[in-house]
């Protein structure tokens, strides 16, 4: 893959901040458990569940980097209230992976899997957005270990815990269930521009059914 071309950054304002946020300079490192070790002969990115085609799809890390490269400017809100703006974010999109290994017709979400058995469930809508990318550079800068290399997801239109560091897979799914954040008590959607924290803000169609 190749590095993302520079891009201007806008200037951050507090007043575009979804509710509650605080305009962040830097980059904090936030994560639960310990960084993985990447072993590059090890690793695999799968797309599993319910295909189209009922297969199982796999790329190493090498033909994984050779997917089409892309970048896009977006925002970065976490749940503890700092938001970082305006970042380039490179990597492969969400629509490239969801082409090239299609979901069954009746899919409505997806399950993120990363190190050590994390997961975050998305609906398929929000995962096949245009400006959904599985990650390996920012600011045309690869990843660090602490930020997610060599891949992390990054959804900028929901809080920063739906996209999760060091992914290794996605699990098509034909109805919703929680993932660990969302079995921990936060809001199984997650937009930061309704304030979507905590799961007891959920109304009716916002979870799994019981």
């Amino acid at each position: 893959m190749g590095q993302p071309e520079s891009r201007e950054r806008r200037e951050p304002e507090e007043s575009g901040l979804p509710p509650g946020q605080r305009l962040q300079r830097g980059w904090p490192v936030t994560h639960y458990g310990p960084v993985p070790k990447f072993r590059q002969e090890r690793w695999e990115f799968r797309v599993f569940g319910a295909t189209a085609d009922g297969d199982k799809h796999c790329w190493n890390h090498e033909e994984f980097s050779a997917l089409p490269f892309s970048t896009v400017v977006a925002d970065l809100h976490c749940v503890t209230k700092f938001s970082m703006v305006g970042a380039e974010w490179g990597g492969v999109p969400a629509r490239t992976i969801v082409e090239l290994a299609p979901p069954a017709p009746n899919v409505t979400h997806v399950m993120v899997w990363a190190e050590y058995g994390f997961s975050s469930n998305l609906r398929l809508a929000d995962f096949v957005s245009d400006r959904t990318i599985f990650a390996t550079h920012k600011d045309g800068e690869l990843l660090t270990a602490e930020h997610g290399f060599p891949v992390r997801l990054v959804v900028p239109q929901l809080y920063a815990w739906k996209g999760p560091k060091w992914v290794r897979g996605v699990e098509y799914m034909t109805a919703d269930r929680r993932g660990f954040w969302e079995e921990r008590g936060y809001h199984n959607v997650g937009d930061p521009w309704s304030e979507q924290r905590y799961s007891y803000q959920e109304v009716p169609g916002d979870g799994p059914e019981l």
